[in-house]
């Protein structure tokens, strides 16, 4: 006989957690995938400023009411949009969150998280 790779035998019913492992991972990228289709808005200084961000954390758009560049105080402004994207950070990382919870309950229970 030659000498070589021998393949690690897996017990009778041993593949029942790789299939699972395997099915989750599927359904975890389906969720990102989604995530990256799903947007969140936040709004600042009273509506004046409004960051719409995906569940991926992609800013897809920063709106600036006319009105605020009247007066145009650019430390004003600059702080509102700092203060737009942040508040839509956190709300693109919270709908995150709640779509991937099940995942990382899930790698819990089976003793990964």
């Amino acid at each position: 006989m030659s000498k070589g790779y021998n393949r690690p035998r897996t017990p009778k019913g041993g593949g029942g957690m790789m299939a699972q492992i395997q099915q989750m991972q599927e359904q975890m990228a389906q969720a990102q995938e989604e995530l990256a289709k799903e947007t969140v808005t936040a709004t600042v200084g009273g509506g004046v400023i409004s960051v719409t961000m995906t569940g991926d954390q992609v800013c897809q758009s920063i709106t600036i009411a006319p009105e605020l560049l009247d007066d145009a105080d650019p430390e004003m402004l600059q702080d509102l949009i700092t203060s737009g994207v942040n508040a839509a950070l956190d709300k693109s990382r919270e709908l995150a969150s709640d779509k991937m919870s099940p995942f990382t309950s899930m790698l819990g229970g089976l003793g990964l998280g």
